[in-house]
């Protein structure tokens, strides 16, 4: 295989490029760099940015590469979310202030560098990864490379937006309610968001009360799964630890004649969502696709019951947890501090409730894999919505927003399974859709192998953004002087 432009490559194409002797680390990481700073001013898609470093560290993995040296990652860049602890660096998690600088990385840091990996800067979040839209007041807008009026999706829509755009290969985010998987289908990426413990959440024992996991944005479902793979392990302080099984054999290896149940119904909520004709379109071809494919499709419901009222207590008493890093609460939007507050109500019995609830949710809904292997949803209700479009909105408008526009992604993370988001198609208007590939327990094997069957199919990484989108005049960011700029 002929490796493309250094901004065209993906991961599995880096690290093979790298280690056949046809490329060098400096030259993918200055590619990278250089990509990040022309895009900055449009995309907004870092916080962070690590150029020295990752420049030093590129020199370092070419020494190691001349040496003989071979490892997973070796050289390539990559990208993490700014909730990711990297040594030396603040992690502000969307928020403004002056944040201290971390001592040490993160476990999911650790295990990257380890395979080799550079991490370039780190990417733009939303405050406290709240909300399914990445803007806000400490770093202004992150734009979508599909089309700058409108955005990524979130939390990790940086991470989703720098991907997409061909800044960097692939990028680790985190999901808590549909963080990576509704960016990915936003984006048109593979977004993985693994089974509870699989990426270590050091230097916590769990993240947001067992709601939040960290997961890869990728183009191909083969570089989402090397991602995975090295980032993927335990560590001491985990209170979840699953057994490691490497994704990448599953890449290649035929799923079998699966039974895949179709779910268009969402969890109860208090608000109804209409789901868009554009999406419900996308998600009925890629069943009849799978059906071509020789799979046996079936239209379900998942029978989520209360679900709802036991995911709320664990976000907010988990935003109300993270509030208490940020240096000046003031800085923070009025509606984070009004889930603050709700955290502070819902915590305590409430809370223990929710938690306890978990396994009655986990027979009950699980009980629809006795019929069906995999489950498939839309990953959102809608395409993506236009940047600003919440700026006007109060607290109890925006929690509308959000149930209604992405209803589909959090329960899986109150059950803690994994779920894997693949590009579906596009809008009349060219807006990219993703649906959820949905499983049981630690079945991220079947979930690759049936989304590599698809990705077949449909070829959907051969489809980018146009390089002109990425051009188009600069927005308007935040002009606070207490944000963090990057760097």
């Amino acid at each position: 295989m002929t490796s493309g432009p250094p901004s065209e490559r993906g991961l599995v194409e880096s690290a093979s490029a790298l280690a056949g002797g046809e490329c060098t680390s400096r030259a993918l990481v200055e590619t990278a760099l250089a990509r990040i700073t022309a895009t900055q001013s449009t995309l907004n898609a870092f916080r962070r940015v690590r150029a020295e470093a990752a420049l030093a560290e590129a020199d370092e993995a070419d020494r190691r590469l001349a040496a003989g040296e071979r490892l997973p990652l070796l050289g390539v860049p990559i990208a993490v979310k700014d909730d990711t602890d990297v040594a030396g660096e603040p992690t502000a998690f969307g928020c403004a202030g002056d944040f201290p600088a971390a001592r040490a990385d993160s476990e999911s840091v650790r295990r990257l560098r380890a395979a080799g990996a550079v991490i370039v800067g780190k990417t733009n979040t939303p405050e406290i990864g709240q909300w399914g839209f990445t803007e806000g007041r400490a770093f202004g807008a992150t734009r979508n490379p599909w089309n700058l009026d409108r955005t990524p999706g979130g939390s990790s829509g940086g991470a989703a937006a720098a991907v997409a755009a061909g800044l960097v290969p692939a990028a680790l985010g985190s999901d808590g309610a549909g963080s990576v998987r509704i960016p990915a289908s936003w984006t048109n990426l593979v977004g993985i968001k693994p089974q509870r413990g699989r990426v270590s959440a050091h230097p916590e024992p769990e993240s947001f009360h067992g709601l939040t996991v960290s997961g890869p944005l990728a183009r191909t479902v083969a570089d989402a799964a090397l991602l995975l793979d090295a980032a993927a392990g335990s560590h001491g302080v985990d209170r979840h630890r699953p057994p490691f099984e490497p994704l990448g054999p599953a890449v290649g290896r035929e799923p079998g004649r699966l039974r895949i149940g179709l779910a268009l119904d969402t969890a109860f909520a208090i608000y109804p969502r209409a789901l868009d004709p554009d999406v419900e379109r996308a998600t009925v071809a890629l069943a009849d696709t799978l059906a071509t494919l020789g799979h046996r499709v079936d239209a379900v419901r998942l029978a989520y019951g209360p679900i709802g009222f036991t995911q709320l207590p664990r976000a907010m008493a988990g935003i109300r947890a993270w509030s208490r890093r940020v240096p000046d609460a003031r800085l923070l939007d009025p509606r984070t501090r009004a889930n603050i507050r709700t955290g502070a109500l819902l915590g305590g019995p409430v809370l223990r409730a929710a938690r306890a609830a978990e396994p009655w949710l986990q027979r009950r809904v699980g009980r629809v894999f006795d019929a069906f292997d995999v489950v498939l949803t839309p990953t959102t209700a809608t395409p993506p919505p236009l940047v600003g479009a919440t700026d006007a909105m109060g607290s109890a408008a925006l929690d509308r927003a959000m149930l209604t526009g992405c209803p589909y992604a959090w329960p899986w993370n109150v059950l803690g399974w994994p779920a894997v988001n693949i590009p579906a198609g596009f809008t009349a208007a060219g807006l990219p859709i993703g649906c959820q590939l949905l499983g049981p327990a630690c079945t991220e094997p079947l979930l690759v192998s049936l989304a590599a069957h698809l990705e077949a199919e449909l070829r959907w990484h051969d489809r980018r953004p146009a390089p002109t989108t990425l051009t188009a005049p600069a927005a308007t960011t935040c002009d606070d002087p207490r944000g963090e700029r990057m760097e």
